[in-house]
């Protein structure tokens, strides 16, 4: 018998515009220490599925309208109060996808742990003997220096180790199913791998049934063995991990699958000139502390050239400097010492004033649209500021200027009295291109512009990115933590850790024969779409 078996589930969102129902007959179960992968993209069910599990919906506007979910015999959806309250964090825990969202900033990480032992648990835990517990799980989920960091705030942690502490959390009271919320969505390649073997490592040890919730097939081919795609509420398809990648029924399936970015760039079918359009030697971003032993080394001499017309990838774990690094390229953060010349003319040794035309040149797509663009300002505010401020049109002439911009980035010209919040994630990434090339830039730095998108509208973007690097003959430092996207996009990569650039060639090159430890250790961690593959690859790795 399945530990959750959930059979016609419907939830509905009662709104002023109507019923949505986002989750509409919908059948799945999982067996202990088995996981079952939901997959699909944003807006298709697969978190409201889960969360209605547990009650944790909003009432109004949401709804259940039908189904059961029977865990371990007993119906979630009409127990009691109660009950409920026992199953969660007892029987039933979840990861949550942000856990600086989720940690309470104002408590330290062992104050949070040892909450549920202390109130979950019918208080048989003292304060002492939930702090052992909790330092114990702590360094079983690879916390080093667990009992020093018991007292840390959520702050001190590295989005990898904030992740861990929230795994901890979840495993604390050894519940029967884990409820995964898209948790390495935006992790580096190389934590994502990391926190995917903890998962499976600590299923096994506890035999912990896992619902894991993403929306890329491929990091879900070495980890389930079962999966769900859900599309628009409803179930697309459903089979053990090798029907659904190699016999895929579904069209939407397949659609997935086929936006999972692979390979190498495709040829632009013209030779990209050898001039370098930047030059970038000895550069040095460094953030001061209370002393030298506190000084911040973002970026720690660095020396490099980028090709007119060329893509260069910039890769690394997060805090490596990658950020910093194009900032400082743009004037945009502090530069302590080095040089940036551009096509011939140094920028670090011009002032702000005299930088001001050559902002018009060089432009930046940043990682997320909803905090980069005005939420006062409508799209045709937003596009017709920097054509209004560099004087690249009047008032007559914005409107239709506008306009084409609108074609160029794929969005229908009935958008632009629109505000940000009315647009998802892609369309809002649109805008933010559509405002970068808006002045006819030269170069453009793109801050990971789709690690936080579906894997379909990720391929949307990129497609978007390369058709207008190719149509207008831009420059651009693509910045990316997903090696995949960085090899399916560039003409030449370049490697950073920890504020210096340990290794750079083009990109095939690199993919062949990495020199660099680190390199081959980044490379070795990208998941594999390929289920027989990918857990071959991880029995390798763990041996």
């Amino acid at each position: 018998m399945a530990l959750l078996d959930v059979n016609g589930l419907k939830v509905y969102f009662h709104t002023r515009n109507g019923v949505v129902k986002a989750v509409d007959d919908v059948s799945l179960s999982v067996d202990a220490g088995k996981t079952l992968a939901i997959v699909g993209e944003s807006g298709s069910g697969k978190s409201v599925l889960c969360y209605s599990l547990l009650d944790l919906l909003p009432k109004p506007p949401a709804r259940i309208e039908g189904g059961v979910a029977l865990f371990d015999g007993q119906d979630l959806l009409t127990c009691s109060k109660q009950q409920m309250r026992g199953y969660r964090g007892n029987d039933i825990a979840v990861i949550f996808q942000d856990p600086m969202t989720c940690l309470n900033p104002f408590l330290t990480i062992g104050e949070q742990l040892i909450e549920p032992l202390i109130y979950h648990r019918d208080a048989r835990y003292g304060r002492q003997q939930a702090r052992r517990r909790a330092i114990e799980l702590l360094d079983e989920v690879g916390i080093a220096g667990a009992e020093a960091r018991f007292d840390a705030y959520p702050h001190e942690f590295s989005g990898g180790m904030r992740q861990r502490v929230m795994i901890a959390m979840a495993m604390i009271n050894e519940p029967r199913l884990l409820i995964c919320d898209e948790p390495t969505t935006a992790l580096d390649v190389t934590i994502q791998a990391q926190i995917l073997r903890l998962i499976k490592n600590l299923q096994h040890t506890h035999n912990v049934a896992v619902i894991f919730i993403s929306h890329d097939l491929g990091v879900v081919a070495g980890l389930a063995d079962q999966i769900l795609v859900m599309c628009a509420g409803k179930a697309m398809e459903t089979g053990d991990a090798e029907q659904v990648f190699y016999r895929p029924e579904s069209g939407y399936t397949k659609k997935l699958l086929a936006a999972i970015p692979e390979g190498a760039k495709s040829a632009t079918g013209h030779a990209r000139p050898e001039v370098p359009l930047l030059k970038i030697e000895h550069l040095k971003t460094w953030f001061g502390g209370h002393s030298a032993k506190d000084t911040i080394k973002a970026v720690d001499g660095v020396s490099f050239e980028i090709r007119q017309g060329e893509i260069l990838g910039l890769v690394g774990e997060s805090g490596s400097g990658k950020s910093t690094l194009g900032r400082s390229i743009l004037r945009l953060a502090p530069v302590t010492a080095g040089q940036v010349s551009y096509a011939g003319t140094e920028l670090t040794a011009l002032s702000a004033r005299q930088l001001v035309p050559w902002r018009r040149k060089m432009q930046m797509i940043f990682q997320d649209p909803y905090a980069s663009l005005n939420p006062r300002m409508t799209v045709f505010e937003t596009l017709a500021e920097p054509l209004l401020y560099h004087e690249l049109a009047d008032r007559r002439s914005v409107a239709q200027q506008v306009e084409k911009l609108m074609d160029e980035v794929g969005l229908a010209r009935a958008y632009v009295r629109k505000y940000p919040h009315e647009f998802s994630g892609g369309q809002r990434q649109r805008i933010a291109i559509g405002r970068a090339i808006a002045t006819k830039p030269q170069f453009i730095v793109a801050d990971e512009p789709a690690s936080a998108l579906d894997v379909t509208i990720q391929a949307q973007i990129l497609e978007l990115i390369l058709d207008l690097v190719d149509r207008h003959d831009l420059t651009m430092l693509f910045i990316s933590h997903d090696l995949s996207v960085v090899r399916h996009i560039s003409d030449r990569v370049m490697v950073m850790y920890q504020g210096k650039i340990l290794e750079q060639n083009d990109t095939e090159p690199l993919w062949a024969e990495p020199k660099h430890s680190y390199t081959r250790q980044l490379l070795e961690a990208i998941p594999l779409a390929d289920p027989r593959l990918e857990r071959a690859r991880i029995a390798a790795a763990s041996q």
